[in-house]
């Protein structure tokens, strides 16, 4: 998942504050420094029924965090596995962390079982109920390999000839996937672990990376960043129905069926909610200012509640020293010192900002 610019962030951070809503029901009720290192985070996913809380850590001390979805205090701990994030599939008790290989634990113990090698960089994921199937995401080849929960046994794998965001299932043997670098939704055949089609948004936007679904109208909520937007569209047969402003950086979205209200995480500290009124009528009912970062979420369906994570981060270190100008033969040709794009060593970024060491955080959002 991209990050947004460490220039961008500092100025949002500037310009937003935090915890604070537009007119509406939501809010956020509360903001918990949970800690757990200063390496990096990506999904966070609820076990609803067993009142768990998945946090992914990767980098320098990874682990998976588990907390109580009821007090936010941390229950259980994988350690040593580095991933993008974690479900559980309640029937068999058995999770599945994204990590390479992929870690399968016990999802009452938290204790590792066996990992399971698999080709491509594992990312994104889905578990989907309907036939007990782990889906792990990956922007190379394979885009899509399926893991069987019962046992672990990789069961094939799907070309989807894109790089994967997020994926969301109807529970009936569909599944949908944003593309994010295609500008579409890829359809696949649960059981057949097939591809059956596409549904092209390059009308409307694209960059899509999050998606939501509400399983009862068949109606997909995209959102997209190469126009700040979400995309809502038919799954039935990808006809576009509306096309509403979110906000920047978007890495997730989520529909919750107990509301009819979609929401759209972004990491510039906005928490779009849309309100599906009847299957053709939609309208952004409420933004609420989150901090900056916090840039994927979950659902409590048992709470209604959204949960976000995020960390405060230091001014970035001083950028190194511009190369003296070159002499005229020298500019007149040939690369830039380095080798590589202007802006730094070989082309580079630059120096990352520092997490601020303790502040990695759960954001609470509800009425």
């Amino acid at each position: 998942m991209p990050r947004i610019p460490l220039f961008l962030a500092a100025a949002l951070a500037l310009a937003l504050p935090l915890a604070t809503s537009a007119q509406g029901p939501y809010k956020v009720l509360k903001t918990v420094k949970v800690g757990g290192g200063e390496g990096g985070f990506d999904y966070v996913t609820a076990d609803s029924d067993n009142r768990n809380l998945y946090v992914a850590r990767s980098g320098q001390g990874a682990h998976i965090g588990v907390y109580s979805l009821d007090t936010l205090a941390q229950v259980g701990d994988i350690p040593g596995v580095s991933g993008h994030g974690a479900a559980v599939d309640d029937s068999t008790g058995h999770g599945f962390a994204t990590s390479r290989p992929i870690t399968m634990f016990d999802a009452r113990t938290f204790a590792v079982i066996k990992t399971i090698d698999v080709q491509g960089n594992p990312d994104g994921y889905l578990n989907d109920p309907f036939n007990h199937r782990f889906y792990v995401l990956s922007h190379q080849a394979p885009n899509v390999t399926v893991i069987d929960d019962k046992d672990g046994s990789i069961l094939g794998t799907i070309d989807l000839g894109g790089a994967p965001e997020q994926a969301a299932t109807d529970g009936k043997g569909h599944i949908y996937v944003d593309l994010e670098d295609k500008s579409a939704i890829a359809v696949i055949d649960a059981a057949a672990m097939k591809m059956t089609g596409k549904y092209d948004l390059s009308s409307k936007s694209g960059g899509c990376a999050g998606l939501a679904l509400d399983a009862k109208n068949n109606i997909l909520f995209s959102a997209c960043r190469d126009k700040n937007d979400m995309v809502i569209l038919s799954a039935t047969d990808g006809h576009i129905l509306a096309d509403l402003p979110i906000g920047v950086g978007c890495d997730g979205a989520t529909f919750n069926p107990a509301t009819m209200e979609a929401f759209s995480s972004q990491g510039d500290g906005t928490l779009t909610i849309i309100k599906e009124s009847s299957p053709t009528s939609f309208a952004v009912e409420q933004t609420v200012t989150t901090p900056v970062r916090a840039k994927t979420l979950t659902l409590d369906t048992k709470t209604g509640h959204i949960l976000l994570i995020t960390a405060e981060y230091a001014a970035p270190a001083a950028a190194p020293a511009a190369p003296p100008t070159p002499p005229p033969a020298a500019a007149a040709g040939g690369p830039p010192p380095g080798g590589g794009r202007p802006g730094g060593p070989g082309g580079g970024r630059g120096p990352r900002a520092p997490m601020v060491p303790g502040s990695f955080s759960i954001v609470l959002v509800g009425k």
